[in-house]
């Protein structure tokens, strides 16, 4: 049986040309035609791809949302609305119970204290000047303790663990805060002026001038710029110490009062109050109302530098005492402190204790002076270790919680503390011994919890995949100097590190797609040739 079987299927191969069998001469001009119509489609096809291509994203962006939508970037990243933040700081929650001493304290006394300070604060209905989160997040349990009268310690350490929660603070790379002593001088004086008393005490002058604060504020601030007003527009530097004490302001009824040397005054500026027993039996209390705008300087560091009194047995004690012994030599080191502070005259009794930045009396043993630029009134700090209380070589344990009620010029810092020790020349013996680290707990309202806050902010991106990593390397700036930016090369000279000289150049991002328009290109025809498919 020759030829295919009649099951078998015929392959459908074609061994001739590929092209279709030309067509009867008739319909060659329709063929024609209709070629012509379908390039010039798929031409206008081609120039419109890259709009319906953004369309058709678009398009299914919108109906077809992915199931795991990506989150926008911003590059940088924005600024984040943390819970509060304290410049070149370090802190970290802790447990109550890792707090040496918080059991032992007597939290009665912390808590009156406390709330002398909630009076101004409770009180207050609109945002504070220098708006700070700690500020207002004192409010509500300032308000709860104004209409809380505890008598029990007991409740009162239970208040300060239901409404606050301890931090562990300090500057940053520091593992200890520092803590120094001040009291409030008892010194002699007089109304008036004579062979004994005539050291005058200043009050604040009409040409003393701060920008931002009018004449007619109580207490100007302790840090910034002061300058002196002459006319009614030049502005130029407040006299210093020396030219004030050589008499650049004396005979314009300033006076307050008269003291018997300069020293008691000094002393009596560095503690920013004082009491003076006037010789007529009378007693007038006077407190910090404005400085001459120049940085304060220790005397008992150029004493120290000067290898006159050993570091270890620096005191104010120590001070007044070569002070009087050299009296050329204390007036020449006196006017290295060219800071000078006016007092004001305030209307308190004998058995009332000085009155803080705050507003408020402070407590002896309880009250502290903190750096106003980073901490807030009425905040509770607990202060640990140990101080020479008894001696000079003693080392009494001190565990304490305390209340930010005061600040001065030489308080710098977020774990730094000035003790308030009381009035007269024993709380002045104790409060010159101090100069030492301690450990500080800074107690943080808790509608300010930094460990909740912190589960809400972005981590970083992923790491790019290898390739992308090649394409855009990173480079160490203390190694490559090569990347360094022009304006950090001469830094090289100059002696600082390489860490400061250096500078990393940002990593550059891929160029936008270029946007560009299809030009119309005129329809070229190609010609081909037809052979008629041969059987």
């Amino acid at each position: 049986m020759s030829g295919h079987l009649p099951a078998t299927r015929v392959p459908a191969i074609r061994t001739g040309s590929w092209l279709a069998p030309e067509a009867p001469a008739s319909a060659h001009s329709l063929v024609r035609s209709l070629a012509r119509l379908a390039l010039a489609a798929i031409a206008i096809a081609l120039s419109l791809a890259p709009l319906d291509a953004s369309a058709a994203r678009r398009t299914r962006s919108h109906s077809h949302p992915p199931s795991h939508p990506v989150p926008e970037r911003h590059l940088p990243y924005p600024q984040l609305d943390l819970p509060f933040q304290i410049t070149n700081t370090q802190y970290a929650p802790v447990a109550w119970s890792d707090i040496t001493g918080w059991r032992e304290d007597d939290h009665l006394a912390a808590y009156k204290t406390f709330r002398d300070s909630c009076k101004p604060i409770a009180a207050q209905t609109k945002p504070p000047s220098e708006p700070k989160a700690i500020g207002t997040s004192l409010r509500d349990p300032c308000r709860v303790a104004r209409g809380l009268e505890l008598t029990d310690g007991a409740r009162a350490k239970a208040f300060f663990e239901e409404h606050f929660l301890p931090l562990r603070i300090s500057r940053l790379g520091e593992p200890e805060g520092f803590v120094t002593g001040y009291y409030e001088p008892i010194v002699d004086g007089s109304r008036t002026e004579n062979e004994v008393y005539k050291v005058p005490v200043y009050r604040r002058p009409s040409n003393l001038f701060v920008r931002g604060v009018t004449q007619s504020s109580v207490g100007l601030p302790n840090g910034g710029k002061v300058f002196r007003k002459i006319g009614r527009r030049k502005l130029v530097p407040y006299y210093d110490r020396a030219e004030i004490e050589d008499g650049a302001i004396e005979g314009r009824g300033l006076e307050i009062c008269f003291l018997k040397d300069q020293t008691d005054l000094l002393f009596s500026q560095i503690q920013g109050s004082a009491r003076v027993s006037l010789d007529d039996g009378s007693t007038v209390r006077i407190n910090y109302d404005a400085h001459n705008g120049y940085p304060y300087t220790p005397v008992g560091r150029i004493l120290i530098e000067r290898n006159i009194i050993p570091r270890d047995q620096m005191s104010m004690q120590k001070i007044r005492e070569w002070m009087t012994a050299n009296p050329d030599g204390a007036n020449e080191l006196r006017r290295q402190n060219r800071s000078y502070v006016f007092f004001r005259e305030v209307n308190l009794s004998d058995k009332d204790e000085a009155v803080g930045a705050q507003g408020v009396p402070l407590t002896p043993g309880r009250s502290i002076a903190v750096d106003k630029a980073l901490h807030v009134y009425g905040t509770p700090f607990f202060i640990e270790g140990e101080l020479p209380i008894e001696t000079d070589i003693s080392k009494t344990p001190f565990r304490r919680l305390m209340i930010a009620q005061d600040t001065g010029s030489a308080i710098v810092g977020p774990a730094r503390a000035d003790l308030y020790l009381g009035a007269g020349a024993d709380a002045g013996k104790v409060a010159g011994r101090f100069r030492h680290p301690m450990r500080f707990v800074m107690l943080l309202p808790k509608s300010l919890d930094p460990s909740a806050r912190g589960r809400k902010m972005p981590v970083p991106d992923e790491r790019p995949s290898e390739r992308i990593a090649k394409l855009f390397p990173q480079v160490d700036p203390l190694k490559d100097p090569k990347n360094a930016t022009p304006a950090a090369t001469p830094a090289v000279t100059a002696p600082t590190s390489a860490a400061q000289a250096a500078v990393v150049k940002p990593v550059p991002l891929p160029a936008a797609r270029p946007d560009v328009k299809p030009v119309s290109e005129p329809v070229r025809h190609r010609h081909t040739r037809r052979f008629r498919h041969r059987q």
